[in-house]
């Protein structure tokens, strides 16, 4: 039996904010924006080529916003990725590889799958990895 992750709720505190930030700067797919009466409201959003949406509003769940940390999104080119983030005028580390435990600046120079990394937040301080594969490990 297959179980797969198909949303990840990310509590915020402006849904249209949080909503012009996903869909407008990042460039995910609206899904659904849901309301039902002024105390309610749901606004799924997919990455491109994601089968994995992300999903905020008002009225569900009882999570702080910015307080998802670590969720990764993939990509098969990090130093594009950064470029798009630029592009979008999305504030980020930048690429990044691990040199003996440590972060340091620049793509992974092999070129490793799970080698790079980007970090950016949301207006919220939701936290994002970017990180790069290209031939996944399945």
């Amino acid at each position: 039996m297959d179980w797969q992750l198909q949303v990840v709720v990310v509590p915020v505190s402006d849904v249209d904010r949080a909503k012009e930030f996903y869909a407008d700067k990042l460039g995910f797919r609206v899904d659904n924006d849901f309301r039902a009466g002024e105390h309610f409201r749901v606004v799924q959003v997919t990455p491109p080529g994601s089968a994995c949406s992300i999903t905020f509003g008002k009225g569900m769940g009882d999570g702080e916003p910015g307080s998802v940390k670590g969720c990764h999104l993939v990509v098969t080119d990090i130093v594009a990725a950064g470029k798009q983030l630029d592009a979008a005028g999305v504030e980020h580390s930048g690429p990044q590889h691990f040199v003996d435990g440590v972060m340091t600046p620049g793509a992974d120079p092999e070129n490793r799958d799970y080698g790079s990394f980007i970090f950016f937040a949301d207006p919220d301080g939701n936290a994002w990895a970017v990180q790069q594969v290209v031939t996944p490990a399945r």
